[in-house]
Parts: C-alpha cells; structure tokens; sequence
C-alpha cells in the first residue's frame, strides 16, 4: 500500500529518507526554507518539493497535510520539528516522527516526552549513534551486527584481511565446514558492490562478507573461520561531547578500562565528575606521542566521536599506526565512508544515516516485520513472515520458489526453531525469514511474500 508523507527538512536525513522512500512506491511531499536544498531535492529525486516553514499551516495546508499517512520533520531545529509534528497532530495525520537534540524530550520522566506529546517516535541521532557504538564496541571483529527473529538469529560483517584462512576459498569450498556449524555468508562486499554469491564465488583480501548464523553458535563459526573472540579490555574514546560521555558510561559499566580524551579543560573537569572509573585525559586527540605514553599503542578499541570529521579519521589513523586492534568512527559526511575501508579504518558511522535508518525501521510496511540497512552495501536484510496462503499451505520448497535475483534466504525461523535452509528446505505460513536482498529485488520479495 502506497503511502502519503511528508517529509519536513531537506539536509542529509531528510534526503535519504525521501530517496529510499519514493524508491519504494511511496508519494513523497519535501518542505525546507532552504532554496539550493530544494532545488537538488527537484533535480535528483521523483518527490514534490516545496519551499517554505514546516512550522506554517498555509505551507502544510499546501502540502496535503489533511490527507498524510506519515509526517516526518529533520530539520536541524528541534523547534521546528516538535511544532511542525503538533501541527501534524491537530490535522490528524495518524503517524509522527521528530528527529531532536537535546536530552530533554528522551526521558520517561520528561514533560516534553513522546508521549505527551503524542509524537510517535522521537530520535536523537547523538544517542543512536552512541548506541550503536557500545554495541559494534563488544563483538570482537566484526564490523556489522544485526539481530533477528527474536534475538536467534545473527547477522555479521567482516573484513577479510591479507592472511586470512578465508582469503582464496569459494563459498563450494566452505561446505565441509557448514557441516559442523549451520552458517550462510549472504554477500559479499567487493569495490563498493555487492554480490550474492553462488558455490563458484572466491573470497579475496579486502572483501568485506555478510555472515548469518544461530546467535548461539557465533563464538564457535567466528573461530572456524579465523576471526579474534576476544572482547576488548582497554578501550580509548577520542571526543568528550554527549556521544563520547554516554559511550564511557556504558563501557565502563561493563567493566572495560576506559580512557576518554578531551582537549578541553573544563569538560574535563565535568567528565571526571560524573564517571565513576574512567580515566580522562586532557588531551589533543591528534597528540600520537602524548596518547602513546597513555598507552593507546596497546587499546584494543580506539573510538573517536568528537564533532569534526578530519579530526576522528586522522585520530583513528594514528591509533592504527601505532598498534590500536579496531577503531570506530563517527562521521557526519556520510559521502566520506566509502573512502574509509581503504585506510584500514574498520567502522565508520554516521548518525545522520544511523537515524534515518532507525526511521525507515519504524515506517515499513506489510509483510516486513525487521529491516537493517548498511552504509557500504546497497542491500538491506529484512525479516518477512510467509503469509496465510495456498501457496504455502503446504509447504513449498526454496528451489521451487520464483526467487528474484540479488536475493537470499539466511535463516528461518519456525515454532522458536533457527534453520539455516537449504534449496530443498520447505517454507510454511507463519514462518519467520532473515533475508538479505539488494534494493531492486524488495519490491518483487513484497509481491511473493504478500498476503
């Protein structure tokens, strides 16, 4: 079902979100006071754009506000936005969702909280992105983590380095080891493209693979196929703001030594305050001798989050330079990312893109019940229920399924059960699938799989 949204703010977000949007079917309606980002809106994307106040009735009246299904605002005001989504509320546009800043509007107790409001979803992109972080920052080498059907079923990314015991094997070679762990690699990620191999395929140095796998058997297939299990013990965060505060006080929490470094001396000052066992250091983030003699030489994880891009790329570098195992960075251009993996830089996030993710999770439709998007791939992997029909009434194997192109099965999901199928695996009503699938085949998955 096609739906109607209006998208308020044209920046990065907004962008990204009306592109995947429209791509998908929908009718898509952009407003920002900003004349050049309307312009590029009207050149590069099929979407109606509209400059003016997401704050104006008369510019919502015009933008068909009364007949909305999904009312998002991005700007970069917070103002803006809550305004504009109250607006959306008193013309009954049944779902809203705000993007903000400030901590305020996330706290249960808050006066201005979603509820209160009765705005739908609020995101903070700084809190998504920390998140993110704290999560990427305990699962060893992997780049890319997903969970789906219920939390069972996995999926992971990773480099495949010069040395590797995978660098030179096909997927046909991988078999015997499927044998002792039911494991998939779903894509493989070469010179910015993707390819959903088949038994022939080769995996090469400085490809990036998608693994999915049981949750339970990931310790056991990480080390089957070469990649550390260890979870890191000192770990550097270059950047005391609000993103590189919440990551500290998560880690150390989980009781990982944590040294934060921030130049300035008097958020130095309210950091040694309000964390309990992390080490800040009052440092320049780009001092490599000074971070040496800290002993960023030994980190297993170095995470820079301060608020200029060239900043957490060259901190990131000179850790790797000096011996730091894995290193996460944020970055706001997200135009910069592709560039990264060639550095040796092992994970770029950009919560921009983080958030507008978040967002797209929360819109999907029909038979999509769980949807993860990659900044280096232009493949989602989505989690579909097979319907109620006759079809699959009783039962019909992969093989006999008219499966499109750039699509692939990872997991099922049956009766609280993980099987990672084969061609000859049957599919039932009710059954959950983890499928990964490049762009072009979502809307033909949608059409198999509708109810």
């Amino acid at each position: 079902m096609s739906l109607k949204v209006i998208i308020v703010g044209a920046g990065e977000v907004g962008y990204y979100l009306a592109d995947r949007l429209s791509l998908e079917g929908h009718d898509i309606v952009v407003i920002d006071r900003d004349e050049e980002k309307i312009k590029r809106i009207e050149r590069l994307l099929n979407v109606m754009a509209i400059e003016g106040s997401g704050a104006s009735a008369k510019v919502l009246e015009g933008a068909g506000i009364k007949d909305t299904d999904l009312f998002v605002a991005v700007t970069n005001s917070d103002e803006i936005n809550l305004i504009s989504c109250l607006l959306a509320r008193e013309y009954g546009v049944p779902r809203k969702v705000a993007r903000v800043r400030s901590e305020d509007y996330l706290s249960a107790d808050s006066p201005l909280n979603e509820q209160k409001l009765g705005i739908d979803l609020i995101i903070n992109p700084a809190r998504v992105l920390a998140d993110e972080i704290v999560r990427l920052a305990e699962i060893t080498e992997a780049t890319d983590w997903a969970e789906f059907a219920r939390g069972k079923v996995v999926l992971m990314g990773y480099m495949v380095k010069e040395g590797s015991p995978l660098a030179g094997l096909s997927l046909a070679d991988l078999r015997e080891l499927r044998a002792l762990y039911d494991f998939v690699i779903v894509a493989i990620i070469r010179n910015n493209g993707t390819i959903i191999p088949s038994g022939a395929d080769i995996i090469h140095p400085g490809d990036k693979i998608f693994v999915i796998a049981k949750k339970k058997d990931i310790p056991a297939i990480e080390t089957l196929l070469g990649f550390s299990t260890a979870r890191p013990d000192r770990v550097f965060i270059i950047g005391g703001g609000q993103v590189g505060a919440w990551v500290a006080q998560a880690l150390e929490s989980k009781k990982i030594e944590v040294y934060l470094v921030e130049k300035d001396e008097e958020r130095c000052e309210e950091l040694a305050e309000s964390l309990k066992q992390t080490i800040v250091l009052n440092l320049d983030g780009l001092d490599a001798q000074e971070l040496k003699k800290e002993g960023i030489d030994q980190a297993d994880l170095v995470i820079t989050v301060t608020d200029v891009d060239t900043v957490n790329i060259l901190g990131a570098l000179l850790a790797k330079h000096h011996g730091t195992k894995k290193c996460i960075v944020r970055i706001d251009r997200p135009d910069f990312i592709p560039l990264l993996g060639s550095l040796g830089i092992d994970v770029a996030l950009s919560p921009r893109l983080l958030a507008a993710n978040q967002i797209l999770r929360f819109v999907r439709r029909g038979q999509i019940i769980s949807v993860a998007t990659f900044l280096v791939s232009d493949a989602e992997v989505v989690e579909m229920v097979v319907p109620e029909k006759e079809t699959f009434s009783e039962g019909r194997k992969i093989q006999d399924i008219n499966f499109p192109k750039g699509a692939i099965i990872g997991a099922v999901y049956r009766a609280g059960e993980v099987i990672i199928p084969k061609g000859e695996t049957p599919l039932y009503p009710g059954d959950d699938l983890v499928i990964f699938a490049k762009r072009e085949a979502l809307s033909k998955l949608e059409k198999i799989f509708a109810s």
